[in-house]
């Protein structure tokens, strides 16, 4: 999904930038299940260039549109700076997806799953 949304944007996501953190799923009651499920937030980054920020994260923002996610909040600058903001959401999937500038000046492309299961893995084969 980071490198469909880095592509749509034309930039190119920086190689060895990712930064996946799993995590367990925890039920409304604060139960957590010990079958494998997870919930997932990986993050990667691009080095474009500041200028480019704005038209890649409103390249992102019409594809994301395009795939039936509602815009949660966007912005393109403060102040008159360049300080991009992109956060999408979708109710079918429950997949939650940042595009923004860092602090650093980086583009930073997110995505958040809701629970998810493992492959199911068997040891005969079919």
């Amino acid at each position: 999904m980071t490198e469909y949304m880095a592509q749509t944007a034309g930039v190119t996501l920086d190689p060895g930038s990712a930064e996946p953190i799993f995590s367990d799923c925890v039920g409304k009651n604060d139960e957590v299940r010990k079958d494998g499920r997870y919930k997932m937030s990986y993050a990667v980054y691009s080095s474009a260039p500041l200028e480019q920020h704005p038209e890649a994260v409103r390249k992102v923002r019409t594809m994301l549109e395009q795939q039936g996610f509602k815009i949660d909040g966007y912005r393109e600058s403060i102040n008159g700076e360049v300080n991009t903001a992109l956060d999408a959401s979708q109710a079918s999937s429950r997949y939650l997806v940042t595009v923004q500038t860092t602090k650093g000046k980086l583009l930073s492309f997110i995505v958040n799953t809701p629970c998810l299961m493992p492959p199911t893995t068997t040891d005969t084969p079919h």
